[in-house]
Formats: structure tokens, C-alpha cells, sequence
């Protein structure tokens, strides 16, 4: 039987993001942290390289803004930029104080015996700013806020739910627009609850998940991002997906993404040959922006017909390699790859979604008591191409801006009241799930070949005209029988697909991520691409 709860702050998604947010709260607001599998399914924990930050007395905000502006190929939204900089420094304290075990640097040494931070420099950034926790810092941020959120007995952490859809005044044809709350299905109880709250935050990470090869755990489906298009709120620059260069080639290896820290510290890329070949394509080379390696890649693959290319770092010490990439040296090893003696094999594979849900500098979305942060959202902070490690300072400054934003508000509005439980009368169990599973395949498949690295217009069209009919099916089954996780998956998948199809067809230039072959040149003008959601009823 299905159940109503009440919070002040609900939180869909167990990340960096929801997970600072809830403990930058008070601790008299009672909220609720969902998790739609296990807490650490999220990509948070597989974040290896680390955290972009102005904390060297040799650099400056305005060094990191620059480049952060340089990466974003002129589509940056600068004060984006220079609000997520500037309080850079005071969100790693934060996150210091909660006791993330930083890697500090053995050769700097203090009066008082202690150490600094070790910071390591990444593609794009002209300054070591990327301060981290060996190549392990997300599972090390993670695992350190989820014990403080543990320690809190005002945040409940749910795990195996799975969010639905807002609930909204509208929706419910109420006057106003507010978000009330979610629906969310108990994958334990199988039935689907309904959650009221005060404020509701989607940080339920980006959708990397609709492309073929993707770095990001099963679950990035862009959840937040449609269930906030469905409730009425505007995205943009959903064309700009970002491929992450080196992720490892091996068939039993599936997501394992091999940091760009590597290159950072020395790697290089070759071809099959043992040739390097980024210095053709950039002065740079290695540490170029993502967008770059990973064309250069994809064209040296195409050029030559094969099915990876190299990043060597064996060239460094052995001890250097395994104590500065204990995670990514095992991992090989599992493979029998052994970095310290030969090359790793790589292929690029969709990363981290750039575009997302629109939101001020305080991660409100265009529906009052709707915040979305972290990778669910678009601040303007990455432009065409999110320079390395910006992301997760982007989860953390606008995870406490939105906290900020939540407490000045609170005596503003009150708990949402009597919410309709969800109706699943008209609906059976379903014999057919065979569908789901391939138009999951089809669409990850086709959104891969028609709308990846190189675009043109003739792929859109087809993916376009493919991701109608997919949605027509998947509305349909939805309509017709009980929501499970991977339709509610495969509903969210296909939607956003569309807005990034949409979004690359009204880009009629090449400029960062967005590459087509059409207009390979790029526009004087830099503007965003904003979609706005038709009207309940149309």
C-alpha cells in the first residue's frame, strides 16, 4: 500500500551535491535524501581526478576565471564563473572541515609539522589548482559527507527510491505554479509514494546514459532534467555533451574512466605505432581541452580503422605511478595492464552533460520551491566545454548557495497539504519488458552513431525522427502499465534525448563540444540555446 511523507527538503539524488546540501541546512529542518539505488550508486564516488580550486598564493580567481572562460569556447556565462571561483577556496574548507582526507604534498613542508595540499594541474587550467585525494576523490568526498549525514538525525537516507515526477500546483490544477513534492516509487514495496515538502532539490547528476559508451554509472539517465522539463522549467545548451578522452578499452572493463590526471602528471597518447599525434592537432597536446583530445582521438581512430589508441605514463617512476594512481594501476591490473611496463588503451566515451536545468545563482529553477544543482543543472558556468575538475566546485558552491537561498525563505512558506496519492487503477503488470530493453538499446545506439563527437545534419534528422517514434512507444507502455525503474528510466532517457537533439539542430555552428560537419566554422555571436517547455494542454 502506498504511503504519504512529509519533509521540509526533500533531496532527489545521494551526490556531492544533495549530499552538501542537506548538511549545509539547519538542523531543525527535517530531510529526506534519495538514493534511486544504493547510496553510492551515483557518479560522485567515480570522480578520480579531483577539485578546481584557487588555493596557491600563485594563482588567482582571475587566472582560473580566464581559463575556465578559454575552455567554455566564448559561451560562458561570466558571472557564473567568477560567483563559482570566487568561493572556491571557502567551499574545499568546508569540505576539509568535514574531514575529506586530501592528499597533502610530502615535499612542502610547515614549521608546525604539517603539510600542504597536494595540487595537480589537468587540461585547459594554466595553474596546479586541482586539489584531490589520490585518483580516488570522489569516493572520498562521498564517503566522508555520507558518515556526517549519518551522524545527523534530522536527514533521512533513503535509498532504492525512485523519483517519478514533481508534483506541482499546476499539475494538480491548482492556482500557482508551485513544486510540492514528488512521487516516487519504492522499489522494495513496489508501490509508489508521495513525498510533500517545502522545497524540493533535483541533484540527480546529468544523461550520459543515452549515449552507447558513456564513463558514468548505470543510473545517469537525466532524471531531474525531465521531470523538471515535464513540471515546466527551461533547459539549456543540452547540445554540448562532453566525451571524456581516455576511458579504458577493454571489453570486460565497461565504465572505467582512466583520469585525466595522467596526462596532467606526464602521459602521453600514441598511436598503435607508438607514434604521439596531439601535437597535430594542438600546441597543447595532452593537456588540451577535452573537446579536442577527444575529436583528435576519434579522427586518428576513424583515419587509421581502429578501435583504440594509447596513454602511456610508463615512462614515469613506478613508485610515482602507484602511489599518485593506486585506483586506475589495480584497475588496470585487474585487466592485466600493468601501467608501470606498457600502455593503457583508450577510447573516448560520453562524460559529464554540460547543459541542463536553467537556474540562478542560487540553483532556483523557473518553478518557485524547484532547485536543481550539480549536473542536473545549467548555470553558465561550463559554456560549450566544462574545463577538468570545474564540476564538482560547481556541485559544492551552488549546493550551499541553494541551502542559503532555502533558509531565507523558510518562514515564507508552509507545508504543502493534502497531495493526491498516485492513481495506478488503470494499470497491469506488464508481460512485454523486452520492449524496454530495446528501445533502450536503440536509442543509446542511434543517439552514439547520429548525435556524438562529429555531427551533421542528416544524422539529427534521423535521430530526431527515431526519438519521436521511441517516445510515441514509451508513452504508450507507460500509459498502460506499472512503472518500473527502467521505464521510468527509458521515459526520462528519451526525453532528454529529444531536447539534446533539438538543441544540436538549432546550433547552426561548430563551437566547443558541438562539432557538425555542416557548419564547421563558428559564429561571431555566442548565444545559449534555452528551450521552454509547451504549455500544460498544447
Amino acid at each position: 500500500m502506498s504511503q504519504h511523507y512529509q519533509h521540509d527538503v526533500l533531496v532527489i539524488g545521494s551526490g556531492a551535491a544533495g549530499l552538501t546540501l542537506a548538511l549545509t541546512l539547519p538542523e531543525h529542518l527535517r530531510i529526506a535524501v534519495l538514493s534511486k539505488g544504493n547510496l553510492a550508486n551515483g557518479s560522485t564516488y567515480w570522480a578520480q581526478g579531483g577539485v578546481a580550486a584557487v588555493l596557491d598564493d600563485t594563482d588567482t580567481v582571475d587566472s582560473h576565471v580566464e581559463d575556465t572562460l578559454n575552455a567554455g569556447a566564448g559561451l560562458c556565462r561570466e558571472d557564473s564563473v567568477r560567483f563559482t571561483v570566487e568561493h572556491s577556496r571557502e567551499a574545499i574548507q568546508w569540505l576539509i572541515d568535514q574531514g575529506v582526507p586530501f592528499t597533502r604534498d610530502d615535499q612542502t613542508s610547515h614549521e608546525d609539522g604539517s603539510f600542504e595540499f597536494h595540487l595537480t594541474r589537468e587540461g585547459g587550467h594554466s595553474h596546479r589548482r586541482i586539489i584531490h585525494a589520490a585518483d580516488a576523490t570522489g569516493a572520498a568526498i562521498f564517503k566522508t559527507l555520507l558518515e556526517q549525514a549519518k551522524l545527523r538525525g534530522n536527514i533521512e537516507l533513503l535509498e532504492q527510491r525512485v523519483a517519478v515526477d514533481l508534483i506541482t500546483e499546476r499539475k494538480l490544477d491548482l492556482a500557482g505554479e508551485r513544486c510540492l513534492g514528488a512521487y516516487v516509487l519504492n522499489r522494495t514495496s513496489g508501490e509508489v509514494d508521495t513525498y510533500g515538502a517545502r522545497f524540493v532539490i533535483l541533484a540527480t547528476g546529468g544523461a550520459a546514459k543515452v549515449y552507447l559508451y558513456t564513463s558514468n554509472p548505470d543510473g545517469a539517465c537525466g532524471d531531474g532534467i525531465a521531470m523538471a522539463w515535464r513540471a515546466g522549467c527551461r533547459v539549456g545548451n543540452l547540445e554540448f555533451n562532453q566525451f571524456h578522452p581516455t576511458c579504458l578499452y577493454h571489453p570486460q572493463a565497461k565504465s572505467f574512466l582512466v583520469t585525466e590526471a595522467l596526462r596532467g602528471e606526464g602521459a602521453l597518447l600514441k598511436l598503435p605505432n607508438g607514434e604521439r599525434f596531439m601535437q597535430r592537432f594542438d600546441e597543447r597536446a595532452e593537456l588540451a581541452p577535452r573537446d579536442i583530445v577527444a575529436r583528435a582521438i576519434d579522427h586518428e581512430m576513424k583515419r587509421l580503422g581502429v578501435d583504440c589508441v594509447y596513454l602511456d605514463i610508463s615512462h614515469k617512476p613506478a613508485d610515482f605511478i602507484k602511489t599518485h594512481f593506486p585506483t586506475v594501476y589495480e584497475r588496470c591490473l585487474d585487466f592485466g595492464i600493468d601501467i608501470t611496463r606498457e600502455p593503457i588503451p583508450v577510447v573516448p566515451a560520453a562524460h559529464y552533460t554540460c547543459g541542463g536545468v536553467v537556474v540562478d545563482q542560487s540553483g532556483h529553477t523557473d518553478v518557485p520551491g524547484l532547485y536543481a544543482i550539480g549536473e542536473t543543472s545549467f548555470t553558465g558556468l561550463h559554456g560549450a566545454n566544462r574545463m577538468a575538475s570545474n564540476s564538482l566546485l560547481e556541485c559544492f558552491v551552488y549546493a550551499r548557495s541553494a541551502a542559503a537561498d532555502i533558509v531565507q525563505k523558510l518562514n515564507d512558506v508552509s507545508a504543502p497539504a493534502n497531495l493526491p496519492t498516485w492513481d495506478a487503477s488503470q494499470v497491469t503488470d506488464s508481460d512485454e519488458d523486452v520492449i524496454i530493453a530495446h528501445n533502450w538499446d536503440e536509442l543509446r545506439r542511434f543517439m552514439w552513431d547520429y548525435v556524438g563527437i562529429v555531427r551533421t545534419n542528416k544524422r539529427l534528422q534521423r535521430a530526431e525522427h527515431r526519438v519521436r517514434l521511441l517516445l510515441d512507444e514509451i508513452d504508450e507502455f507507460y500509459s498502460n502499465y506499472k512503472v518500473s525503474r527502467d521505464l521510468i528510466e527509458l521515459r526520462n532517457l528519451a526525453q532528454v534525448a529529444e531536447l539534446m537533439i533539438r538543441s544540436a539542430m538549432e546550433r547552426k555552428e561548430s563551437r566547443g563540444l558541438h562539432y557538425t560537419l555542416d557548419y564547421p566554422q563558428q559564429l561571431p555571436e555566442a548565444k545559449d540555446t534555452i528551450l521552454r517547455p509547451p504549455i500544460y494542454g498544447d
